[in-house]
């Protein structure tokens, strides 16, 4: 079964607002690394957008669906065909739990990136999503980058443009903007932005090295273009 089916029936499950973040309830032995598991899902259900958390606990739990295949984190039922997509799936299933909390914008940022490819524009509603629900502009870097890392620069700079605020976001949602203008090889926008950013910076030295860093960068892409 493809992976965007399985993650369909994912979605189709009615979700207790109470457990985010929780172990399900199993009768299979528990696992040796349960008692870290265990940690990390308490930090996540504190907060859900403790990054490196949720990266440890996908490692895991991606790790124990692709060392335990017969074990198909959906029904239990059946060997999942394909190891890795299998792994995905508990992946998904991880951050769709976490996403049912109002505050967790990160794990929607890798709902998004988990479904691109199979679902674009479910996965654009995602990081919209995101970055309403975090609007210091972190959740539309990351939003950016993963479209950037997934070869849709276009797609980038046109949810960057719809949703950055140079006067009031981070400034690494600003490099994220130009940096995928210069990958969607359009130089005169990512110069256009660039002014944007640089005339937020003011004295801010943080986003002041930002710019000197993309002004570098926007003039090779001019001289190449």
């Amino acid at each position: 079964m493809a992976l965007l089916d399985r993650i369909r029936r994912l979605l189709r499950r009615s979700r207790p607002a109470s457990r985010v973040g929780t172990r399900r309830p199993t009768q299979a032995p528990r696992p040796r690394d349960a008692a870290r598991e265990d940690v990390l899902r308490a930090q996540l259900q504190d907060n859900p957008n403790d990054i490196e958390a949720f990266r440890a606990l996908a490692d895991l739990v991606r790790r124990r669906a692709i060392e335990a295949p017969h074990a198909d984190p959906l029904t239990a039922e059946a060997e999942p065909a394909d190891r890795q997509a299998g792994a995905d799936v508990a992946v998904w299933a991880l951050a769709e739990e976490l996403a049912g909390n109002p505050r967790g914008w990160y794990p929607l940022i890798e709902l998004a990136r988990l479904s691109l490819v199979d679902d674009h524009e479910g996965a654009m509603r995602r990081l919209g999503a995101a970055v309403e629900r975090e609007t210091s502009g972190r959740a539309l870097a990351d939003g950016i980058l993963v479209l950037r890392e997934a070869g849709m620069a276009q797609d980038g700079l046109g949810f960057g443009v719809g949703h950055w605020d140079p006067a009031s976001q981070i400034p690494e949602a600003g490099r994220q903007v130009v940096l995928a203008a210069l990958d969607a090889q359009r130089p005169a926008d990512a110069r256009r932005h660039l002014a944007e950013l640089a005339a937020a910076a003011g004295d801010d030295a943080e986003t002041g090295a930002v710019v000197d860093e993309l002004t570098a960068l926007v003039a090779r892409a001019e001289t190449s273009a």
